[in-house]
């Protein structure tokens, strides 16, 4: 049970709904009329307010500008068949998003300020969630250093947001992964594990050398090594070998704890495949690939939900999917898909209803 909490409303004059086509979504382009906004200052979280989505006023000197002290989660609301709105499991990126903070030296948000204004937030706006196959209401919760000053140390205020945009498929098709082995994403004993900005900064520039060869993402390996590989750009990473689905293992903190990677684990296992959470090596993939067994490759992700790997390519080494006969990537998708959007029995808890 949420402990009960104040959260002051004030709702927009107007709605911006009318002016979006549903039709054409792209992802993170539209955001729906209000947003939550909380602050952290001298010990203690206040000023927790739902208002309509607008501009921030901040200074130049602001530590997050200069130092990168912020942190983020990626969630997503359903429109299940009755009408009635669903969260997928926020919980899971609840308890991320502390460990995040954690990692980052910034406070924790208490649940009732997260979970219950997301809850209030998307109930405010549910009229924005796509009543659509593929399509859901996108959450984005971050926190950011709020201290205005030049030198590095941690803040010693914040402030947490929460943001909703609707959005259709992030990959509409089968995706080309170039294996990366130049950059890496992250090492032993730095923030991999942790949903923060300078992760996604540091990919950018290998992301866009892949892009610019025709790729849509990379696939990171280790720092040490370069040998086995981690996770993709934007998702975690699977290989169904044999009669096997296997994923990097969480062990070294260099890769996210995906909510989808762990909702995807446990319907591998409901569907009585094996999974192994382990060290996985580029050369182990082809071999299994020249030998024939390397069945499917797919990526999980929030933004992505499960997204097939039709190209991968290691070095000169090209290795091609026909992905329209694959069958256990797609009834993964079919499954969980079937429970977020309220036509499968929710057994497991997953859905918050709004």
């Amino acid at each position: 049970m949420i402990d009960a909490i104040d959260i002051q409303v004030t709702k927009a004059k107007s709605s911006k709904l009318g002016k979006v086509d549903f039709e054409q979504l792209p992802f993170g382009k539209h955001f729906t009329d209000h947003m939550l906004e909380a602050h952290y200052a001298d010990g203690e979280w206040k000023d927790v307010e739902i208002k309509p989505y607008q501009p921030l006023v901040m200074s130049p000197s602001n530590v997050t500008l200069h130092y990168g002290q912020a942190i983020f989660e990626g969630i997503k609301a359903y429109k299940l068949p009755d009408g009635e709105a669903a969260i997928f499991r926020p919980y899971d990126n609840f308890r991320r998003f502390n460990i995040s903070a954690e990692r980052m030296q910034m406070p924790a948000v208490p649940e009732e300020i997260f979970m219950e204004g997301m809850r209030q937030l998307v109930a405010l706006d549910s009229n924005w969630i796509p009543n659509k196959a593929d399509y859901s209401l996108y959450i984005r919760p971050f926190m950011f250093a709020a201290d205005d000053a030049i030198g590095v140390k941690a803040s010693e205020r914040y402030t947490f947001m929460i943001i909703l945009s609707p959005t259709g498929p992030y990959y509409a098709a089968p995706m080309r992964i170039w294996v990366e082995e130049e950059y890496v994403r992250a090492s032993p004993g730095g923030v991999g594990y942790a949903k923060c900005a300078g992760n996604y900064a540091a990919s950018l520039l290998p992301a866009t050398q892949a892009r610019k060869q025709g790729f849509d993402q990379v696939l990171w390996m280790d720092a040490i090594e370069h040998k086995y590989v981690q996770e993709i750009g934007t998702m975690n990473v699977f290989f169904v070998i044999g009669n096997k689905a296997i994923t990097p293992g969480l062990e070294s903190g260099t890769i996210l704890a995906g909510v989808t990677r762990d909702s995807t684990i446990v319907t591998l296992r409901e569907m009585g495949l094996e999974v192994e959470e382990r060290d996985l090596s580029i050369d182990e993939i082809v071999e299994a690939y020249e030998a024939g067994t390397l069945r499917e490759a797919f990526g999980t992700g929030t933004a992505a939900t499960i997204s097939m790997i039709r190209e991968l390519k290691y070095k000169d080494y090209t290795m091609t999917f026909d992905t329209d006969s694959w069958q256990v990537s797609p009834e993964v998708k079919r499954r969980i898909d079937a429970i977020r959007y309220g036509k499968a029995a929710d057994t497991h808890g997953w859905l918050l209803k709004v």
